[in-house]
């Protein structure tokens, strides 16, 4: 399975960084990729250089998208190109991954209609499913987490939808979860 992560500036840091790391420990194929440059800096300064630019990446090749969310969702709702990226992905019953604000996204696209989903609390909007008062929650290919404070959580989550229960109880212990 090989995943794509996608930010641009202000990408909330623990989000992206953290569901990075936890993917990678599980030796999951993870590219980190920037809209428009081969850099991102986080909400936090954070900068994350060296990264692959979108432009340069055939999305189809990919079975994931994740999408951290911070402020940066506001650049990402208004870039077509990534617009049309997530619906490929969608249309093509490929995994979805977004934490906090990064679920709004999915809503505005009509994604989470009849879906049982979370996001970051107070941007929760009617988006035409559930929305479920927890860390994370799975529905089908579209996995959801509500903050920062989800984020192993998410990631968790992500490496058991690919790779199972078992081998995710692995990884987990590895880390001392």
């Amino acid at each position: 399975m090989k995943i794509l992560m996608v930010v641009t500036d202000g990408f909330e840091d623990i989000e992206a960084i953290g569901t990075l790391a936890i993917l990678r420990r599980a030796k999951l194929d993870v590219t980190f990729a920037a809209i428009d440059n081969n850099k991102a800096t986080g909400r936090y300064g954070v900068v994350s250089s060296e990264m692959v630019n979108l432009s340069s990446v055939n999305t189809d090749e990919y079975d994931v998208l994740v999408i951290p969310g911070g402020p940066e969702y506001i650049a990402e709702e208004k870039n077509p190109k990534f617009l049309n990226m997530v619906m490929n992905f969608a249309t093509h019953d490929k995994f979805i991954a977004a934490i906090c604000a990064g679920p709004t996204i999915l809503g505005h696209l009509g994604l989470l209609k009849g879906k049982n989903y979370t996001c970051f609390t107070s941007m929760n909007e009617d988006f035409g499913g559930n929305y479920v008062d927890q860390y994370v929650v799975r529905d089908g290919k579209i996995i959801t987490a509500r903050s920062a404070a989800a984020t192993i959580d998410f990631g968790f989550e992500i490496v058991e939808a690919l790779c199972g229960v078992e081998y995710t109880k692995k990884v987990k212990e590895s880390i001392y979860y």
